[in-house]
């Protein structure tokens, strides 16, 4: 895997180096992750890589297209490392998980706009609102005052 990576990077000259490697495998291996959480990954494995190191891959990543940041209304900026397709997200309003959902109707940008005012449109976004499974079935186990039971 980390010869894939290795060509990406080629291919949209960034230089080949570990912080960056290290920020593409936590990224490929926990989507939607926040800086802090970036930061903790790599350092587990790197504890040399210094924090504002993480800040500047991940700003280089995201310029470059390889790396997608998303930030949900309320929410502190995610990322992720599947771009290209143009997909969604869905984000639970109780833990604020977030998960992707493939675009629902034909190819990017995949909605059209019903007045696109002489926009030349290359993108949607997309965030659908709800509740997860986890937290639903947390609160089927509420009291009635929706106080949580001890498990």
């Amino acid at each position: 895997m980390t010869a894939d990576f290795e060509a990406q990077l080629r291919a949209v000259s960034l230089r080949v180096t570990r912080p960056r490697l290290a920020v593409l495998a936590a990224l490929r291996d926990h989507p939607h992750v926040d800086t802090d959480t970036v930061i903790r990954l790599v350092r587990a494995d790197h504890p040399t890589v210094s924090h504002q190191a993480i800040y500047d891959v991940l700003r280089a990543l995201t310029d470059a297209g390889l790396v997608r940041r998303i930030q949900p209304t309320g929410a502190v900026a995610r990322y992720e490392s599947r771009v290209g397709d143009n997909h969604h997200h869905v984000v639970c309003r109780s833990c604020g998980v977030i998960a992707d959902v493939d675009c629902a109707v034909g190819s990017a940008p995949c909605l059209t706009a019903s007045d696109d005012h002489g926009f030349v449109l290359d993108e949607a976004e997309v965030v659908y609102w709800g509740t997860c499974p986890d937290c639903t079935t947390a609160r089927t186990t509420s009291d009635p005052q929706g106080r949580k039971e001890a498990h």
